[in-house]
C-alpha cells in the first residue's frame, strides 16, 4: 500500500507558511493599469418590481437588463415556459415567502458590495496585463433560489454572482433539501464571502481556456491545472485553499504528499485512463480521492496539473499565457516541464 505523510500544523505559524507556499517570488506592479469595477445589483431591481403592474414592470427590466434578464428569465427561471405566462410566474417567484425570505437574507449579508470591489479592480488589472486584448469584465449579481451560481455570459466577459451561494458556512444551506449533493457540507464550507472572488471569476478563467485536449486522466489534471495557474495570476494574494476551495489543512496535505500522490498515480496506471468512472473524483468536486488517506482531498490530480504548469512556465518563463493556453497536448507541456515530485 501506498504510504503518505501526515502532518499537523496549527496556529498563526500555519497560516503563514501557507500564505507563502507556492508563490511566485516577483509579482507584477499593475496599480497603474486603469479599470473600472462595475456592479449591477439585478435582484434589486427584479424583487422592488411593481407587483400590480408585473408585466409593464418586466419589460423595462428587460430592456435595463438585456442579456442578464434573458438569461435569468429564460435560462435560470425559465418563466417563458410556464402556461401561466412570464408576468405571472415571475410574479409568483418574488412573492413566494421562501425566495422572499432568501432575498432578504442576501440584502442582510450584502447590503452593498464596496467591500470587494479593491480585489476585482486588481484582479481585472493582472487580466489586463496578462489578456490586454480581453475586455474588462462588469458584474451582475442575482438570487435564483439555489438554481445556480457564478456564471459568464455575453462575449464582453460578464460575470454573474449568485449571492444565495455566499450566505457562510454555518448558513443552512441542508435544511433546503438534505438530499441535493451540492448541498454537502464540503462544498457548503466554501459558500462564503472569502470565496466570492474567486468563485466568480472560474467561469472566466474556464472560458478562455476552452475544453482540454482529451479526456485521459493526464489531460485533465494538466488543463485544470492551467485553469489554476490563470486564476492565482489573477489572484497572487489570495491563499491557496481558497482558490483550491479545501481547508488550510488539506492544502498543506496536498505539500507534504507530493510525491506519494504521483506515485500512486503511477502505481494505479491512472495517467493514461479515460474511464471516467474511475478517476473523475481526481479531477471533480468530491469530499476525498479513493485511495488516498481520509486527510486528501478530491481533485489531487489537478493540484499536480498545478505543479506540472508551473514546472513547464519555470522552464520556459518567456511563454505568455495566451501561449500556454494554446498548448492542448498534455503529453508535451509534461514532458518539456520535466516535473519532478518534491519529496
Amino acid at each position: 500500500m501506498m504510504k503518505f505523510k501526515k502532518e499537523i500544523f496549527c496556529g498563526l505559524f500555519f497560516a503563514l507558511l501557507l500564505a507563502a507556499c507556492g508563490k511566485d517570488s516577483s509579482i507584477p506592479d499593475v496599480s497603474d493599469i486603469p479599470v473600472e469595477v462595475k456592479i449591477h445589483r439585478f435582484e434589486r431591481a427584479l424583487f422592488a418590481l411593481d407587483t400590480n403592474n408585473m408585466a409593464t414592470g418586466l419589460e423595462q427590466l428587460k430592456a435595463k437588463y438585456r442579456a442578464f434578464g434573458r438569461v435569468f428569465l429564460y435560462d435560470i427561471l425559465k418563466a417563458n415556459a410556464e402556461e401561466m405566462g412570464e408576468a405571472a410566474y415571475v410574479k409568483g417567484f418574488v412573492t413566494h415567502p421562501a425566495v422572499r425570505r432568501l432575498y432578504d437574507t442576501c440584502q442582510v449579508v450584502f447590503p452593498d458590495m464596496k467591500a470587494f470591489e479593491p480585489d476585482f479592480r486588481q484582479a481585472f488589472q493582472y487580466l489586463k496585463y496578462y489578456f490586454p486584448d480581453e475586455a474588462t469584465p462588469d458584474l451582475t449579481t442575482f438570487v435564483s433560489e439555489y438554481g445556480v451560481g457564478n456564471f459568464i455570459f455575453t462575449d464582453s466577459n460578464s460575470l454573474a454572482i449568485g449571492l444565495d451561494f455566499f450566505l457562510g458556512a454555518d448558513y443552512p444551506y441542508q435544511a433546503y433539501n438534505p438530499t441535493v449533493e451540492s448541498f454537502s457540507f464540503y462544498l457548503t464550507r466554501t459558500f462564503t464571502k472569502e470565496h466570492l472572488v474567486s468563485k466568480t471569476l472560474q467561469p472566466l478563467v474556464q472560458d478562455m481556456l476552452g475544453a482540454p485536449g482529451g479526456m485521459r486522466l493526464l489531460d485533465l489534471m494538466v488543463h485544470n491545472g492551467k485553469n489554476l495557474y490563470v486564476l492565482d495570476k489573477l489572484l497572487p494574494n489570495t491563499p491557496d485553499s481558497i482558490k483550491l476551495e479545501i481547508t488550510a489543512q488539506q492544502t498543506q496535505w496536498l505539500l507534504d504528499n507530493e510525491k506519494e500522490m504521483w506515485s500512486y498515480f503511477l502505481k494505479e496506471n491512472l495517467f493514461y485512463s479515460n474511464n471516467l468512472q474511475n478517476i473523475r473524483k481526481y479531477v471533480e468536486y468530491s469530499p476525498n480521492s479513493p485511495g488516498m488517506p481520509p486527510e486528501a482531498p478530491g481533485r489531487t490530480a489537478n493540484w499536480l496539473g498545478w505543479q506540472i504548469v508551473k514546472a513547464y512556465m519555470t522552464r520556459f518563463p518567456q511563454t505568455t499565457m495566451q501561449e500556454l493556453i494554446t498548448l492542448k497536448d498534455a503529453q508535451v507541456l509534461l514532458d518539456n516541464s520535466k516535473y519532478k515530485p518534491k519529496r
